[in-house]
């Protein structure tokens, strides 16, 4: 059988589950829409926010980036299990106790504000368009290699499957589809990490093997790959970072960009109690664990393997590393994974010295006495997770399985999403102020209207993503950090915050934020400038824009508190209602839902 038919055999089982879950669980009202029902046990919870959570940039990406960038980029793994922290405790019971649908509706509310609450759809859904790009990215390329067809296809298919679960089921058939989908994702992730710790280290724990002995040269691992990347003119993997600043701004953006994302935070609506949403999130801290202790191994073992791939003579007992180097394999004799991914576009080779060998190294490096004319092996980082399979001669069903478990990753987070962009502007923007007296009918109807043209939309935006998934999707946690996190805190812990301060704040945080990742990613000119490309020697305090979520968030407070304060206080019932639900004592009581 051949590895197009198991990949294909995998990939419409899991599509079928997905379809028939829909089918089994479809949403009858728009409390099933929204958040299904209300009554999702919190273990059954953890795991459908796990799959939420888990995206593509999780799943494809993340492994690909910390393989490239080694410890400097560990700061994802941080920033988004952290963030999980903030939201057990500081939003997720008090969010649920308030009892509301979606999150715009929680800032309208309390800020007792149509305004308010328009603003907050406008953060919601430039957060939440920005996240699904990547989602759509990711899962073009697991298409694009595992059913052979183009990225463009790939996404076409995607999104059909996509619209079929969500459209039908709502929040209901999303969360038990979820629910197969982690299932499915986390077992194409852990099942190949195991063949290859075992491969390389001779321990079947990836996250131990990690830190063991490497078996063909005795060394320890990272040790082993510390040496190999140097050859290769890469600083050590295990550096530390120069710019500490950067590291914490970056973490802390994702952090509290993670308590801030819409999509993660509806789901703690889904469950019964107050109680209930505590459990959840600390259900989907085990879910998520599971993966996040794996991706370490998984990064430093594709980065030695391709590396060893290459240059076959670093891959056991070197006496000397750069010595090794010299030695590369021929591009006719080229692996056939290789083959395999240059046919999607996903690995490129130009033959730069015309000696017939791949040279792959650190392009900015100076290696002209070896005869080398600069780095010849482009690898899309997110490959290496999808290629890691064939890059370890892992058989044929284990690389049909992590085909299922990419696109299960990129749909759940998808899915997830865009029921949140779906819930906004049915809920929010044409219950909300277009036509608050639409019948429950009229609304599921809008509901599933919106998510068909959110599909739509993600998909044509899937197809020209400015960036790797996981990129994309830190600037996501980036909008969402300035915008949405801000406004929620101040909305469940001050009583002193007003509509006014809100709406101001979350302006000011957001258009703060846009600009700067506009600017510095060279996607806005301004006049004089020609030079502010997407570098460290551009960026004001060495700030990345994918750091300045942080920073859009300390604006977001202090406006928010600057103008609150020259102004007048919130009524009191709306004091009142901040002191009551700070004091979770039932789901809902706050506003009797």
């Amino acid at each position: 059988m051949s590895q197009f038919v198991i990949n294909v055999l995998f990939v419409g089982a899991s599509f079928a589950i997905y379809i028939g879950i829909a089918i089994w669980a479809k949403a009858g009202s728009t409390k099933d829409f929204y958040v299904a029902g209300g009554g999702i046990h919190p273990i059954t919870n953890g795991m459908a926010i796990g799959a939420d959570w888990m995206s593509a940039a999780s799943f494809i990406s993340m492994a690909g980036l910390i393989a490239a960038g080694g410890y400097a980029n560990s700061t994802f793994l941080m920033g988004w299990t952290g963030g999980y922290v903030l939201l057990a405790l500081l939003l997720a019971p008090y969010l649920r106790k308030f009892g509301k649908f979606t999150v715009p509706e929680f800032i309208g509310d309390r800020f007792y504000s149509r305004t308010a609450r328009m603003v907050a759809v406008v953060c919601l859904i430039v957060a939440s368009v920005t996240y699904v790009i990547g989602q759509m990215a990711g899962a073009g390329v697991a298409f694009s290699r595992f059913l052979e067809v183009d990225a463009t296809t790939g996404l076409i298919i995607a999104a059909i499957v996509v619209f079929f679960y969500s459209v039908l089921g709502g929040m209901k058939g999303i969360t038990y589809t979820q629910v197969a989908q982690y299932i499915v994702l986390i077992i194409a992730y852990t099942i190949p990490a195991v063949f290859i710790s075992l491969e390389l280290t001779g321990n079947p724990i990836p996250a131990l093997g990690l830190f063991s002995d490497h078996t063909a040269s005795g060394q320890p691992l990272l040790a082993k790959l510390n040496e190999v990347v140097v050859a290769l003119g890469f600083n050590e993997y295990t550096a530390m970072v120069d710019n500490k600043l950067n590291m914490v701004l970056f973490t802390l953006s994702l952090m509290i960009g993670t308590a801030g994302l819409p999509h993660v935070i509806i789901r703690f609506f889904t469950v019964p109690k107050v109680a209930d949403a505590r459990w959840s999130a600390g259900w989907a801290l085990v879910f998520i664990g599971l993966l996040y202790l794996t991706a370490p191994a998984v990064a430093s073992m594709a980065r030695l393997n391709l590396a060893t791939t290459i240059y076959p003579d670093m891959a056991g007992q070197v006496e000397n590393y750069e010595e090794a180097a010299t030695n590369p394999i021929a591009y006719a004799n080229r692996p056939e994974w290789i083959r395999t991914w240059e046919e999607t576009g996903l690995i490129t080779f130009e033959d730069k010295n015309n000696d017939g060998n791949i040279q792959m190294y650190n392009g900015s490096a100076d290696f002209s006495e070896r005869g080398w004319e600069g780095n010849e092996l482009q690898v899309n980082n997110d490959i290496l997770v999808l290629a890691n399979p064939e890059i370890a001669n892992l058989p044929s069903w284990v690389i049909g399985l992590i085909a299922a478990g990419g696109l299960a990753a990129a749909l759940s987070t998808a899915a997830g999403l865009l029921l949140a962009i779906s819930s906004a502007i049915s809920h929010d923007l044409i219950k909300g102020a277009v036509n608050p007296n639409i019948t429950e009918k009229g609304e599921l109807l809008a509901a599933r209207i919106s998510m068909s043209v959110a599909i739509v939309v993600a998909t044509y935006l899937g197809a020209n993503p400015p960036g790797f998934a996981a990129q994309v999707v830190a600037l996501a946690f980036g909008i969402a950090a300035a915008s949405l996190f801000p406004v929620l805190m101040m909305g469940i812990f001050s009583k002193r915050v007003n509509n006014k301060g809100a709406i101001a704040g979350m302006l000011s945080g957001l258009i703060f934020t846009l600009v700067y990742i506009f600017v510095y990613k060279g996607w806005f000119f301004i006049p004089g400038t020609n030079n502010l490309a997407d570098t460290a020697a551009n960026w004001v305090l060495g700030i990345s824009p994918l750091s300045i979520g942080a920073v859009g968030a300390i604006v977001n407070f202090a406006v928010a508190f600057a103008v609150s304060s020259a102004t007048d206080e919130p009524p009191q019932e709306i004091q009142d209602l901040v002191e009551s639900v700070r004091y979770p004592k039932g789901a809902g009581i706050a506003t009797g839902h």
